[in-house]
């Protein structure tokens, strides 16, 4: 979960023109639909390629795959803390190579699973992402409740996971698997009606930082709809 309040703070952008409300909302959603469609269209690809191609058995051999997800880790808290201060143009390209990097990681869900299944679990996600996110978005119901719990269970799975990397146990497997599903669901309504909140407020951004908000819900939106995916994958995947 990003916290998007604290990255765009109106003295950092307060000598800036002001858009109106209407047309920022509508320019926010287009770049963050847009780079997060982007963004997933090219880790699929590598991911494909990489598992397709062999290169897997080089790129993700020994420490080449902890190499990765420390570079995706590393982006997602340089971008998270310090995107009001970097220019538009570098934010982007770290979104690209974070959805490059996520690709190799990806690419052993190629291996793992077979290739019908991993295509019906993906418009499985998108069909339940795309109406979570509208309900976020339109919703008059407050979800920052939402936000808060399912932030607070996050930890505890990630927790509960590495746990059950010693304990191998199949029950609390299905009990994390089934926990992921309900987080991301919350998840992702709450950073939709986050994204439409900042967009909103007239106060808080200008015509500049409409993109640096676009790229930070492109990535929120990103990450919730991969893990969504890998959760329901797993969950379908699993062998009863």
């Amino acid at each position: 979960m990003i916290d998007f309040e604290k990255q765009f703070e109106r003295p950092d952008y307060a000598t800036w023109p002001r858009e109106t409300s209407k047309t920022r909302v509508a320019a926010t959603f287009k770049i963050v639909y847009g780079w997060m469609c982007a963004g997933l269209a090219l880790s699929g690809v590598v991911a494909w390629y990489t598992a397709s191609s062999g290169l897997y058995k080089t790129i993700l051999a020994g420490p080449g795959f902890m190499a990765c997800l420390l570079g995706e880790i590393l982006t997602v808290v340089v971008l998270s803390l310090a995107i009001g201060k970097m220019p538009v143009a570098l934010a982007y390209l770290m979104f690209v190579g974070y959805a490059a990097l996520n690709g190799l990681t990806l690419s052993v869900v190629f291996i793992a699973y077979e290739l019908a299944l991993v295509q019906r679990v993906f418009f499985i996600t998108a069909g339940m992402f795309g109406g979570l996110a509208l309900w976020g978005t339109f919703t008059k119901g407050d979800l920052s409740s939402v936000g808060s719990v399912c932030g607070m269970a996050l930890w505890g799975l990630i927790i509960g996971s590495v746990v059950n990397l010693f304990t191998q146990s199949s029950g609390f497997d299905w009990l994390l698997t089934f926990a992921g599903i309900v987080i991301f669901t919350g998840l992702t309504m709450y950073d939709a009606q986050k994204i439409r909140q900042m967009a909103a407020n007239e106060d808080a951004l200008d015509s500049a930082s409409v993109h640096k908000v676009g790229i930070m819900g492109a990535l929120a939106l990103y990450l919730d709809f991969i893990n969504l995916f890998l959760y329901i994958l797993r969950f379908f995947g699993r062998k009863r």
